[in-house]
């Protein structure tokens, strides 16, 4: 190390010698890179391939610098590299925690010119690098360079503890991949509870302590930085933006979005957050996966703004990352592993919504938090509020729809649907390109359209491999539309595209080189109701290595305390060995046992309410097939059908009446007539069930089908349905029904 200061601090006497020093230099740096790339790919093969194609990147940069033995800042150059060399992978990490932590500030300044040509291309080098923050403007580079160099200096404190930083950047080490691959996760349980949230529990997964112990090391220049092992979440004590590592560029958007956010609730907000918010966003922010099942139409727009800036944050840092570090590629010969920023494709943040009016405040909040009014452009802002806005259902006047169901469905209702948008400084591009996009908001089938099925020609997929953040809100009802779109879409992430899409490869991170993309996700469920299905997404198709967060609130009062007539409400309890046998399970125990009482003249008007279109299906088969009097009535029924099908219920000309949940759930239809009512699974919607006894009350009944005190409600389900029942019943009275030996329990309501 002294002989190489000394060589340097003189001048070379004669060109020969130089050389052959030169000569020497190069070849202690050819050994340390093939040492490299050995410790990094451990193959023969790879090390042969990697090491030719940098000895043809070496070649090309002697060529072009004719006076490089002349100078001397060039030898310095040489020097630093060789010395970088010998400092190893601990070094390159360090400067890779520097080239962000100035992602607080713009990079210069001198231009707001915005990047207006990448919409045709994946590439995020050469989309970013057209903005002139980067920097890289000619002669002033340097200068430029200084100034970024020394904002980071006096940054890197306060981002080194930047949850962006510590989540993306480094890979897994060999413990934590051997956890996360197995079933079940070795992870630690911790549960908290907080003000508003309530009860949570909290899932760690911890790396294999042998693994960890044993790591071998190759040689002194395998000394990496691993991810750290998840830490649990806090509520800020006071919410400041430096502290939350929010980007500055948007700090004075906040305020003002998240006020005109929460107008409609006539609230006052004083503080930056409230209360939910600021809960929420304190475990976003640390990068965990969130399961929140108390959506409610109250709170959608306090959650909404809470994922939107926390996306928008995102995506600003990705950004001034990508930015910095093509400033400092242009005055490198090659690229190194310090600046692998990207992932195989470009969009980074996918949002699922159910209906295009759920689209539209989505991207009317990033509007606010990123550049509202006056302060930035939005393109494409007409044909978006085209095309999103309009389509309204018209609710009737007489026999208004339920309050949820007209807030529900109160825009746009179409399903169909997907847009790309790209993020800049000062702009928000509307329908960009996929592979030129950031963030993606689709509906399931949307998606569904474009990700096909194999065998098909037509078929897209790819731009699904990076996403690092996944938003699921209105995951309820997903359910109701077709939930096998979305695990069909699900089960599409982060597979290994078909084609390159323009990647610079040297840029790619190696985790996602590495096929590791879906332990770096972030997955953000929100739903209005707590369902199994949601929580087997939840447990098997998110495995973010920063562990879970699931919001777990046993419901103390069910719905069953809205049921308004006084009817004996009777629960029936059959055995299942599991979920999959337990529709086979479920349709005895309703043939043999319910259907033969259900039969009797007396029982007539008897509805049975099914929440499964297959268990539908399977019970109208049996009907036809035993030649069973009845009327039917679901989501694919014409309204000719339907009103028949109403009028004949009504009349007596049809015993029993097989109605979906989903035409409930679609059109809340106010069936008349009912004098019994079986519920062949717990309702999806513990509402449903106070609805659906409801409308057993004296107004809506036929005088001449029945008597008053013939009227039963019959509710059939097994130990996998205790969480829709919990709903119903609530929690003391489930918790009973479960630990008695009794099959059937009867409760009774009303006055």
């Amino acid at each position: 190390m002294g002989k190489g200061k000394k060589f340097l601090g003189k001048r070379r006497k004669g060109s020969f010698k130089a050389v052959n020093k030169n000569k020497k230099k190069n070849k202690e740096h050819e050994v340390i890179n093939k040492k490299a790339i050995f410790n990094r790919y451990k193959d023969k093969q790879k090390v042969e391939e990697e090491f030719a194609k940098k000895k043809q990147m070496e070649a090309r940069f002697k060529q072009q610098q004719t006076t490089y033995s002349e100078s001397e800042s060039e030898e310095e150059d040489v020097y630093g590299q060789l010395i970088s060399c010998f400092n190893g992978k601990k070094k390159s990490t360090i400067e890779s925690e520097d080239d962000v932590s100035s992602s607080e500030e713009p990079i210069n300044g001198n231009s707001d010119e915005e990047v207006t040509n990448a919409e045709n291309k994946h590439s995020d080098k050469s989309d970013y690098g057209s903005d002139n923050e980067s920097g890289s403007d000619g002669g002033s580079s340097d200068n430029n360079e200084m100034v970024v160099d020394e904002v980071e200096m006096d940054n890197e404190l306060e981002t080194s503890d930047d949850p962006f930083i510590k989540h993306i950047q480094y890979d897994l080490d060999d413990g934590m991949l051997v956890s996360l691959s197995n079933n079940p996760v070795n992870e630690k349980q911790i549960t908290k509870s907080w003000p508003v949230l309530g009860n949570l529990s909290i899932s760690i997964p911890q790396p294999v302590e042998t693994l960890k112990k044993q790591k071998p090391k190759f040689s002194i220049l395998e000394e990496k930085t691993f991810a750290p092992i998840a830490t649990v979440p806090h509520i800020p004590s006071n919410v400041d933006f430096k502290q939350m590592h929010i980007k500055s560029q948007i700090h004075g958007n906040i305020v003002s979005a998240n006020k005109k956010n929460l107008i409609k609730r006539d609230l006052e907000l004083t503080n930056v957050f409230t209360p939910l918010q600021k809960e929420l966003f304190g475990i976003m922010n640390n990068y965990q996966d969130l399961y929140y099942p108390e959506r409610s139409f109250t709170n959608a727009d306090e959650i909404r703004f809470a994922y939107c800036l926390h996306v928008v944050n995102h995506m600003l840092k990705t950004r001034t990352k990508i930015l910095h570090h093509n400033a400092k590629i242009s005055k490198k010969s090659e690229v190194t592993d310090d600046f692998r920023d990207q992932g195989l494709v470009r969009p980074k943040v996918l949002i699922i919504a159910p209906f295009k009016s759920s689209a539209y405040k989505i991207v009317n909040t990033v509007i606010d938090i990123l550049v509202p009014k006056e302060a930035g452009q939005v393109v494409n802002k007409n044909r978006f509020e085209e095309d999103f806005t309009g389509g309204e259902i018209i609710m009737p006047s007489k026999n208004p729809k339920p309050e949820d169901y007209e807030l529900l469905f109160s825009g746009n209702s179409d399903d169909t649907f997907r847009l790309g948008i790209t993020v800049t400084k000062k702009t928000l591009k509307l329908y960009t390109d996929f592979y030129s996009s950031d963030i993606l908001i689709a509906s399931p089938l949307g998606l569904r359209m474009i990700v096909g099925a194999e065998g098909e020609e037509d078929r897209d997929y790819d731009f699904l491999a990076s996403i690092e953040i996944l938003v699921m809100d209105q995951a309820d009802v997903f359910l109701m539309q077709n939930w096998d779109h979305l695990l069909h879409v699900l089960d599409h992430l982060h597979l290994q595209p078909r084609k390159t899409h323009d990647t610079d490869f040297s840029r790619v991170r190696l985790w996602a080189v590495n096929g590791w993309s879906k332990y770096y996700r972030q997955n953000l469920i929100f739903s209005s109701v707590s369902l199994p299905e949601i929580k087997s997404v939840v447990n098997k198709k998110c495995q973010n290595y920063a562990g879970k967060v699931l919001v777990v609130n046993p419901p103390e009062v069910g719905s069953i305390q809205q049921v308004l007539v006084q009817v004996p409400q009777l629960f029936h309890r059959f055995n299942a060995a599991s979920p999959l046998a337990s529709v086979e399970s479920r349709f005895e125990y309703f043939v043999k046992e319910i259907l033969p009482k259900q039969r009797d003249p007396l029982m007539s008007h008897t509805l049975i309410y099914v929440p499964s279109y297959f268990d539908f299906v399977r019970i109208r088969n049996y009907f036809k097939k035993e030649d069973i009097g009845f009327v039917q009535i679901c989501e694919y029924s014409k309204d000719g059908k339907i009103a028949r099908a109403r009028d004949m219920f009504f009349h007596t000309e049809a015993h029993f009446l097989l109605y979906s949940e989903r035409i409930h759930f679609f059109r809340r239809l106010r069936i008349k007539g009912i004098r019994h009512i079986i519920f062949y699974q717990p309702p999806t919607y513990p509402h449903f069930y106070s609805e659906m006894c409801n409308l057993m009350q004296e107004s809506n009944q036929n005088k001449y089908g029945g008597s008053d005190c013939n009227m039963t409600v019959t509710v059939l389900y097994c130990k996998y349905d205790l969480p829709r029942a919990a709903s119903i019943l609530g929690t003391r009275r489930i918790a009973k029904m479960a630990a008695s030996d009794k099959s059937v329990h009867m409760y009774v309501t009303g006055d």
